[in-house]
């Protein structure tokens, strides 16, 4: 695969500026839409259920349905039923739905999920249905995109085009950092972040580095491809031209930066709550992100309420099949109306007006457009994860910014490090089980681990003697035996 064929971006429509969800009937009949473009669909209105992650519901939810509804009516003959579930929330919410039955027809998922949903049937293959029936969404996404999301040559899901490569970022109140002397161009490692947040703690007290329970697992990420196995746990290293399989949570680097993570959780430089605490926007002097540099002006900052907000890169930029499986949207194995559902799909990532409303909120409350086309934010409470939605490339530009954040992103796509193993699918179906119970010791201590609430090295062993338990080698074993293979 050439990496400049993976990372291509045609940037169409207009340049600017989660999800779970289910597929029910408002007529209690199903549709005989034939096309996800709606020419053929308006004979028929159902309601699709749509989950998504964010920070809960708008609190002009009922003022938005009124707004977007009648348009997709008229579209393609949907209305949406959208439930956004909060973060803190997410983990156990999402599971009841795919373990329990519980009807939906679009479900947002990701990297850590998306397999393991796909093997207990929870999701559509929709590899035929996107070609025939979606074929302008289709068409958009670059085609190593819909690779990367095939499970055992299948698509179950529409990625989310966007950044689709992996960027970290320590963000900053540069306000705080100026009060400070703090070169925040030069903080680019643990060591020296130590040193700037102890300075800004003497100063002004409480916890300047705001984490939630995820801390600081990007360690992870940025270094190791985990296979779009779900576990963490276990990968290849970015540059490792052998390709083998280990135990990130060994690898001494991630280790020493995990000590550093420790000493600022025991001095109180992470704040206490930090294994349990969710990402809910919130005033934070200092924080990480993944995204891109120019989000600190346009979302990262008003988001949590600093009006002067900087963002510094920490780590290189990588892009891999998880990494586009950071963002998915599939739709139910026992959806009544799947064209429909597709059909909404398609309109989000094709059509700039649902997707504004999608991103932004209401139009007239939450936002209006200026008279130049871009888009006048009102307020910053909408509470819909704009990541979990649909493609970034259809966002209306926003008014307060002088620059196309957009071409940010497509650079940061087209330089970054590919994966060794990019088009690599692990079939899991002979390690199922030993996934789950790996998953389950994984998410018991990882908020532990990656917070500095427990000595780092010590808890690795504790969490690699129960994954050898539960199965760690078998999964070792099997991910190697078919990459040896592939070679």
């Amino acid at each position: 695969m050439k990496k400049k064929q993976f990372l291509a971006l045609a940037l169409s429509a207009v340049m600017a500026g989660g999800m779970l969800a289910g597929c029910g009937s408002s007529n209690g009949s199903s549709s005989s839409s034939k096309s996800a473009s709606g020419s053929e669909a308006k004979d028929e209105v159902v309601t699709l259920k749509w989950v998504t992650v964010g920070g809960g519901m708008p609190k002009d939810y009922d003022e938005w349905l009124a707004q977007i509804n009648p348009y997709l009516e008229e579209k393609i003959g949907v209305n949406v039923d959208m439930e956004v579930v909060p973060w803190g929330d997410w983990d156990n919410r999402r599971s009841v739905i795919t373990n329990s039955g519980e009807y939906f027809d679009i479900l947002f998922t990701d990297q850590n999920r998306y397999s393991s949903e796909v093997s207990t049937g929870a999701l559509l293959d929709i590899t035929d249905l996107v070609q025939s029936d979606a074929k302008e969404l289709y068409d958009m996404i670059p085609e190593d995109y819909w690779k990367a999301v095939e499970v055992g040559g299948k698509i179950y899901g529409v990625p989310t085009y966007k950044d689709s490569s992996l960027s970290e970022y320590f963000v900053w109140d540069q306000d705080i950092a100026d009060k400070y002397n703090i070169d925040v161009n030069s903080v680019t490692d643990f060591n020296s972040l130590y040193d700037a947040l102890k300075t800004i703690k003497e100063g002004e007290g409480g916890s300047p580095y705001f984490m939630s329970k995820n801390g600081a697992n990007y360690l992870l990420n940025l270094n190791y491809d985990d296979l779009s196995s779900g576990l963490p746990a276990i990968g290849v290293k970015y540059g490792d031209d052998t390709k083998t399989v280990v135990n990130p949570l060994d690898d001494e680097e991630i280790l020493s930066n995990l000590d550093i993570v420790r000493k600022m959780y025991q001095e109180g430089i992470i704040n206490g709550d930090a294994p349990t605490a969710d990402d809910s926007n919130k005033y934070a002097m200092f924080f990480a992100a993944q995204g891109w540099s120019g989000a600190a002006k346009t979302t990262w900052g008003p988001n949590s309420g600093i009006t002067n907000c900087t963002a510094v890169q920490y780590g290189k930029t990588v892009v891999s099949n998880t990494t586009v499986r950071g963002s998915i949207n599939g739709i139910y194995s026992g959806c009544k109306n799947p064209e429909k559902a597709l059909a909404l799909l398609n309109l989000i990532n094709t059509d700039s007006k649902v997707r504004d409303w999608f991103y932004y909120g209401v139009e007239g409350t939450d936002f209006e457009y200026t008279d130049d086309n871009k888009v006048h934010r009102l307020g910053t409470d909408w509470n819909m994860a704009g990541y979990t939605q649909g493609t970034f490339f259809n966002v209306t530009q926003t008014d307060d910014v002088d620059f196309n954040q957009w071409d940010e992103v497509k650079e940061l796509n087209e330089n970054a490090t590919p994966s060794e193993m990019i088009g690599f699918n692990l079939d899991t179906s002979n390690i199922e089980t030993e996934l789950a119970n790996c998953r389950a010791v994984y998410e018991k201590y990882y908020s532990e681990l990656f917070t500095g609430a427990q000595d780092p090295r010590e808890l690795v062993k504790t969490i690699d003697a129960e994954l050898e338990t539960a199965g760690w080698e078998t999964i070792r074993e099997e991910a190697q035996k078919q990459i040896d293979a592939q070679k």
